[in-house]
């Protein structure tokens, strides 16, 4: 009997619907293919919900979607609404709410795409970063004093627990066991000013390690791994980082590659539902004109089938995106790919079946 799959999907702002559009084409494909089933329930949480009603994420919508296998997320970000709403109301409350502590960025260049690093190809991109997604900076822990006046104090604190760095850096030691490459893990950190959260960090660190001894360790502090993945791409294999510092080099990550129209993202519950998106934000100049990126969007899909357990299918995905970049797309920037949305998705699905 052929497995199904409950899967919410929110196609967001802006290009969001465009690019989720081509996605779930391209997932639709796969899975006759493979012989599964997709359930798709669509929620339509985004900038125009919010305007219309004034409501970011439901907590009755919060039960809904902790009961999917998956999310898959276009867009967040409206330019008639206030930044930071949409982003803390829809984005942040589910990472949050549904406990979705590992953030997973894939940084790999595919033959084809042009990346800023000088002499680098293919066999010098290709790592993985992850991300602690729950804690940190991100919390909202903090707040003002005497707002407004001279004498105004604006406090932020990152909360680091042992049990969520703990779980995030046993995620990174079985992630790269189980990617079975260099099987090398650098903590990325910052111990010589931060003292107090990458002490914790550190130490949790050193302590797993004896459990995986047939894993690398590595330190290097935040600056020097940004340094060095401009010099040298080519020594990393998995990063694991906190909240904030994996933000920051997840999106230099994601130029490296080829940049956002090829960067695609998990939130990741191992024992919950996780969320699979575009890195890309809304592109709302874009919108409606047929002519985005939605690589990123597939890529996430393909994301989504791996975490689902669906590995051939997901690396079917891979192997048609491949196929594409290197024969058909001229280039990642919305307009110039030499086709335009809709075409790129039929291409996908075509190269997905042929495969």
């Amino acid at each position: 009997m052929a497995k199904t799959y409950q899967i919410a999907v929110i196609p967001g702002d802006g290009t969001g619907p465009e690019v989720i559009r081509e996605g779930v084409k391209v997932l639709e494909a796969v899975s006759v293919k493979h012989g599964f089933k997709l359930e798709l329930e669509e929620f339509d949480f985004g900038g125009e919900r919010y305007k219309r009603t004034g409501e970011t994420l439901p907590d009755s919508a919060l039960n809904e979607l902790s009961k999917k296998d998956a999310i898959y997320l276009g867009a967040i970000g409206h330019p008639d609404v206030k930044p930071g709403i949409l982003e803390k109301g829809i984005l942040l409350k589910l990472r949050f709410a549904l406990d979705q502590y590992i953030n997973l960025r894939p940084v790999k260049l595919y033959e084809g795409v042009y990346t800023p690093l000088k002499d680098k190809g293919p066999a010098d991109i290709d790592f993985v970063v992850i991300r602690e997604n729950t804690e940190g900076l991100y919390t909202g822990a903090g707040g003002f004093l005497k707002k407004g006046t001279p004498d105004e104090i604006a406090i932020q604190e990152s909360i680091n627990t042992r049990k969520g760095v703990e779980r995030c850096l046993r995620y990174a030691f079985e992630y790269c066991r189980k990617r079975n490459k260099k099987k090398e893990l650098l903590l990325c950190g910052k111990t010589n000013v931060l003292t107090y959260a990458f002490d914790l960090w550190e130490r949790t660190f050193h302590e797993l390690a004896q459990e995986y001894t047939d894993i690398k360790i590595q330190y290097a502090h935040v600056d020097a791994t940004c340094m060095w993945m401009v010099k040298n791409p080519e020594w990393f294999d998995v990063i694991v980082t906190d909240n904030m510092f994996g933000d920051i080099i997840t999106d230099l990550g994601a130029i490296i590659q080829g940049g956002m129209g090829i960067a695609a993202g998990a939130n990741i519950n191992p024992e919950g539902v996780s969320m699979f998106e575009p890195i890309g934000g809304s592109a709302p100049k874009y919108a409606g004109k047929n002519m985005i990126n939605p690589l990123a969007a597939i890529c996430a899909g393909q994301m989504m089938l791996e975490t689902l357990g669906e590995e051939r299918a997901a690396a079917d995905v891979e192997q048609a995106v491949m196929k594409a970049l290197k024969k058909d797309i001229k280039s990642l920037s919305a307009g110039k790919m030499g086709m335009s949305t809709s075409e790129v998705g039929d291409l996908i699905a075509k190269y997905v079946s042929e495969i």
